[in-house]
């Protein structure tokens, strides 16, 4: 359908993945993607470069790992909770203290507060002698591990933070360092706690900026509360009635919502190719992914290894508007050495010989930003001679 390929464009450009930011202070521009995502999924997993760097760097191709550590010690950016953890502009500091209230009122059962004394505990340590990781919670006693060993202290870390009363300040590879919040945040900055309706419009405007095209399940991700989604489908109605937003029905009468100042723009896109994160911001909604793209995708990582069909981390491909396919790789670092597993193309028409010349490319960079200067594509050249047999 001609629409959907418009609305495809729609959700591609106003994620930053039809243009590339100029290299020109890849710090400064790493910064603006954060503040017009809203947030970038922090995720451990380090098959290939983590999800946070991958994320940034399918839009920004001069980003170095080093930027976020920079723009957290600026106070540009800060560690919470999107749906996950995730880096935030600092900006809209103010709207995670919904959820850090809530903690802190008990309200939220998967942080309950169990550990008060070791709490305030912490909280003095990091008062009187400063940033703290968990490896340097006070061992009295001598006791090898003490705290560490046994699991609360890292639990009263974790609360103390999912509360607001600790901050990230920095992070040495994936170890976080801990401070208070006062050392942390500009004095300048705005900490009211947001109204019902203020918090609504705050992830509404975050959706319509980052996406374009969105649907109802993608604005209220993981957000409980009957106030808040009466609160939220009062706006979305107030936005259609003043046309800025534009309903697209398709399948059984589902809806998708579109950025209306950009649905009759014409929105050029070139045939590149793009390797992304499975927590990428793009294809993170799957339902939404499905009804824009017909891309059925899952992370089969916490799939059993039987069950698994494309690999224990594919990677969604974009190539021009559609998404074609996933590829299965791993970074074998002391070797540096880039290898592909697998690589799937889904029963779509496009130009294959162009797309397998712009893969070998992307992979090549990709596996340089890995710090694997040695590709190993052997799978990717058996696929692609196998393409070429068919199409003779």
């Amino acid at each position: 359908m001609e629409s959907f390929e418009q609305l495809r464009r729609i959700t591609l450009a106003k994620q930053g993945l039809l243009s590339e930011v100029e290299p020109d202070d890849g710090l400064q521009a790493t910064k603006l993607v954060i503040e017009h995502l809203g947030y970038v999924q922090i995720d451990t997993l380090s098959v290939v470069e983590r999800a946070h760097n991958h994320v940034l760097w399918s839009r920004v191709p001069s980003y170095n790992p080093d930027y976020l550590n920079q723009l957290i010690t600026e106070q540009s950016i800060f560690e919470y909770w999107y749906h996950a953890a995730a880096y935030l502009p600092m900006q809209d500091y103010r709207y995670a203290l919904i959820q850090m209230n809530s903690i802190r009122n008990g309200e939220n059962r998967y942080f309950q507060s169990t550990q008060t004394k070791m709490m305030k505990d912490v909280l003095a340590q990091v008062r009187s002698e400063g940033p703290l990781r968990l490896r340097d919670i006070d061992k009295k006693g001598g006791s090898e591990g003490s705290w560490w060993s046994y699991g609360p202290g890292k639990r009263a870390v974790e609360n103390l933070f999912m509360r607001g009363e600790l901050m990230v300040c920095k992070r040495n590879g994936m170890e976080k360092v801990y401070d208070l919040p006062e050392r942390c945040l500009p004095s300048s900055l705005d900490v009211s706690t947001p109204s019902l309706s203020e918090y609504a419009e705050y992830l509404f405007n975050t959706t319509k900026r980052a996406h374009g095209v969105f649907n109802w399940k993608q604005l209220v991700h993981l957000r409980p509360g009957k106030p808040l989604r009466e609160t939220m489908r009062q706006l979305l109605n107030d936005h259609i009635q003043a046309g800025d937003i534009t309903v697209v029905k398709h399948g059984k009468g589902k809806e998708l919502y579109v950025d209306t100042q950009t649905f009759e723009q014409p929105i050029a896109c070139k045939n590149q190719v793009k390797i992304l994160s499975p927590f990428d911001n793009l294809v993170i909604h799957r339902e939404r992914l499905s009804e824009l793209f017909g891309f059925d995708y899952k992370i089969e990582c916490y799939v059993a290894q039987d069950k698994r069909k494309y690999g224990y981390f594919c990677l969604p491909i974009l190539f021009g508007d559609q998404l074609v396919g996933r590829v299965d790789c791993k970074a074998h670092r002391s070797e540096q050495r880039f290898e592909v597993l697998s690589l799937h193309l889904e029963d779509l028409k496009f130009d294959r010989e162009e797309f397998f010349s712009l893969l070998i490319k992307e992979l090549e960079k990709f596996a340089g930003f890995n710090g694997c200067p040695i590709l190993d594509k052997k799978v990717v050249d058996k696929s692609y001679r196998k393409q070429l047999a068919l199409s003779a």
